[in-house]
C-alpha cells in the first residue's frame, strides 16, 4: 500500500478543512515511484564495468541525495577515481533499460494526483534526481511531465536535499509563498534548520505526507515510519 493512499482528504486543506491549499509538491522516490533498487542495480553495474566491486550497504549513507553524492560518495569511499558527470550518464543508461517493464507507479499515487488535480491544486515535483531519471521515471509510470506546473530536479539547485532549497525552489517557480504550499515527502525531510510548527504523520514504509510550511529556516521534522 502506497503512503499516499493513506492521506485524509482534509490534508488537502490549509488549517483544517477550510481553505483549500493553493499547491502540493511532491518528492519522486519513495512517493510517485520506489526506484531505489534499480539505480542500486545501475550504479553497481556501472562500477563494477570499472572494476570496482561495491556492496549495497555502500550506498545506504546517500540514498535520497542525488546521483553525485550517491556515485561520488562510494567511489569517495574506496578512494576510486572516477569522472563523475561519465559515471552518471553511463549509470542512467543502465538505469533506463533495466526499469522498462518493471518501474510501477506506488499504488494510489496516481489516484492521489488527481484527486489534488480536481480540487484545483498547483502541483509541483521537487527531486534531488537528474532530470534525465525524472524523465526516464515519469515515461516507464506514463505519467506525462505536464501534470506537474513545475519540475525542480537536483540539477536546478546549488543545495541538494535534506537542504530545503530545493522546494522554496518549487514554490518560486509555482509563484506561491513557501507557506502555503503542502510537501510529500518520501526521503529525508528538508530540515537545514528545524522549525516547530506545522504537522507531520507517519504513513506506511519511508514516506511521509506533511502539512508543515516551507519556510527559508526549514520545514518541521517529520516522524518516522518504518522503511520497507
Amino acid at each position: 500500500m502506497s503512503p499516499l493512499s493513506h492521506v485524509p482528504d482534509h490534508w488537502l486543506w490549509r488549517d483544517g478543512p477550510v481553505e483549500p491549499g493553493p499547491a502540493v509538491v511532491f518528492d519522486m522516490d519513495g512517493v510517485l515511484v520506489d526506484s531505489e533498487a534499480f539505480i542500486l542495480e545501475a550504479a553497481r553495474s556501472m562500477f563494477s564495468e570499472r572494476g570496482l566491486a561495491t556492496r549495497p550497504e555502500d550506498f545506504e549513507p546517500f540514498v535520497g541525495m542525488g546521483e553525485n553524492s550517491y556515485l561520488g560518495g562510494v567511489a569517495k569511499k574506496y578512494g576510486f577515481s572516477v569522472e563523475i558527470e561519465s559515471a552518471k550518464a553511463r549509470t542512467y543508461e543502465i538505469f533506463a533499460q533495466i526499469i522498462r517493464g518493471r518501474l510501477k507507479p506506488l499504488p494510489g499515487a496516481i489516484e492521489f494526483i488527481e484527486r489534488c488535480r480536481g480540487k484545483g491544486l498547483h502541483l509541483a515535483l521537487a527531486t534531488s534526481a537528474d532530470r534525465v531519471k525524472v524523465d526516464a521515471n515519469l515515461r516507464e509510470i506514463a505519467l506525462p511531465p505536464d501534470t506537474f506546473d513545475t519540475i525542480v530536479n537536483g540539477l536546478d539547485v546549488t543545495h541538494r536535499k535534506p537542504h530545503p532549497e530545493i522546494y522554496l525552489e518549487a514554490a518560486k517557480r509555482l509563484g506561491l509563498t513557501p507557506e502555503v504550499c503542502l510537501v510529500v515527502e518520501g526521503g529525508a525531510a528538508p530540515t537545514a534548520a528545524p522549525a516547530a510548527r506545522g504537522r507531520t504523520a507517519g504513513a506506511a514504509g519511508s514516506c511521509v505526507a506533511s502539512t508543515a510550511r516551507l519556510s527559508p529556516r526549514g520545514a518541521c521534522p517529520r516522524e518516522r515510519g518504518p522503511r520497507t
